[in-house]
């Protein structure tokens, strides 16, 4: 009788297992016309290459259609390719792919907002940087080139010899200095000049008792071995500010106003004119957020003023790909305490520009003239990508 029981409760157990283990399958239903997120660089790349495409993108746009047995084919950018011409491996990787965008998913009034959540890779939010980023003789090598701000335009002449060049310092926003350099690398050592460059600061005719205005000197710096997370160097203005220029950064044009005074006559807001030498360093960790090909998180002190932030370059959210920078400057002895961010946007532009350009807003939030705190500055800033990433 005991017998008889045990295995009726065996039979049972089998049956629910196994009825599980069906609606598992059911739900689990399978993609068939789907849209690559950009998660996995080697894999793009690889592909890229067995389609004869050069340069490859690791964030080109990749739909694939096996719908059709006879008829599969995979999309690269807006170009159309059999999935044959790949080779088998390859076709394996890109069916059991795990980032997959369904294409023929039902669409309804809430899909608004539940599909982005639904996109949303959260175990890709945080993963190890690239060889490149944590070296310190080749992480200046960098193919990003923004207009204003950010990370220095990296050239490697061989290996850990090349240039850099940059608009604005790595930490400003838009409009808000005339400072630009060009740098020499070598090992690890950086050396180079700065020199003034008027024409973005005077695109902007109010709220400028904020702004970093230089003449030209020299800078040089160190990237400590060991990883790519310390660097520490010396900048020195090697010229004074001339009467003409004094009149002209703070009294004429459009910086007549750039000196805010008290009701008393003493000065409340005034811009920096940068003079004299100063010690500065950073300290970075690099890590790739989002899938980014390049960004970081840092602490750093330039010319006597403190910056915390974060910069990363072409980032993956809900299938979007974006460059993000955030950068708040404090404990400044002259400036107000500020915020800078850029969102940059991909995709926008066809052909060659559709993965090389970004464009988005670029924003200073702080004091204004009149005390209260706004928008210092708001523009358009633009990246542009010279070459493949690293």
């Amino acid at each position: 009788m005991k017998i008889k029981k045990l295995s009726r409760l065996l039979l049972l157990t089998l049956i629910v297992l196994n009825s599980n283990f069906i609606f598992g399958q059911e739900e689990e239903e399978q993609i068939l016309y789907y849209q690559m997120e950009p998660l996995d660089d080697s894999l793009f790349i690889n592909i890229q290459q067995q389609l004869f495409i050069d340069p490859p993108d690791p964030k080109a746009e990749i739909v694939v259609d096996v719908r059709n047995a006879t008829d599969q084919t995979i999309s690269v950018k807006g170009s159309l390719y059999p999935l044959l011409a790949l080779k088998p491996e390859t076709r394996a990787r890109i069916t059991t792919y795990p980032f997959k965008l369904n294409l023929e998913e039902t669409i309804n009034y809430g899909s608004l907002f539940t599909r982005v959540i639904q996109k949303l890779r959260f175990n890709n939010l945080l993963n190890p940087p690239t060889v490149f980023q944590i070296s310190p003789t080749l992480g200046y090598i960098n193919p990003y080139v923004q207009i204003m701000g950010g990370e220095r335009f990296g050239i490697p002449m061989k290996k850990d010899i090349g240039l850099s060049i940059g608009f604005g310092t790595p930490y400003s926003g838009a409009l808000e200095t005339n400072f630009s350099e060009v740098n020499f690398h070598i090992l690890g050592a950086k050396v180079g000049v700065f020199l003034p460059v008027d024409a973005m600061v005077e695109l902007k005719s109010s709220e400028n008792h904020n702004n970093l205005y230089v003449t030209d000197g020299i800078q040089m710096s160190y990237t400590v071995p060991f990883g790519n997370f310390f660097e520490v160097g010396y900048l020195s203005a090697s010229s004074e500010f001339s009467p003409t220029f004094l009149d002209k950064y703070t009294k004429n044009t459009v910086n007549k106003n750039n000196i805010v005074y008290n009701p008393d006559s003493t000065i409340r807001f005034q811009p920096y004119l940068l003079q004299g030498g100063f010690l500065n360093w950073e300290f970075r960790y690099p890590v790739k957020v989002l899938g980014a090909l390049r960004s970081k998180f840092y602490v750093a002190r330039f010319i006597d003023e403190m910056h915390a932030g974060f910069t990363g370059r072409e980032l993956t959210l809900a299938g979007s790909v974006f460059d993000l920078r955030m950068d708040y400057m404090f404990n400044s002895p002259v400036r107000q305490n500020q915020f800078v961010m850029d969102i940059s946007v991909q995709k926008i532009f066809d052909y060659w520009a559709y993965s090389s350009i970004a464009i988005g807003p670029s924003i200073i939030i702080s004091k204004l003239s009149s005390g209260g705190l706004g928008f210092n500055s708001f523009f358009v800033n633009i990246r542009v990508k010279v070459g493949s990433s690293l």
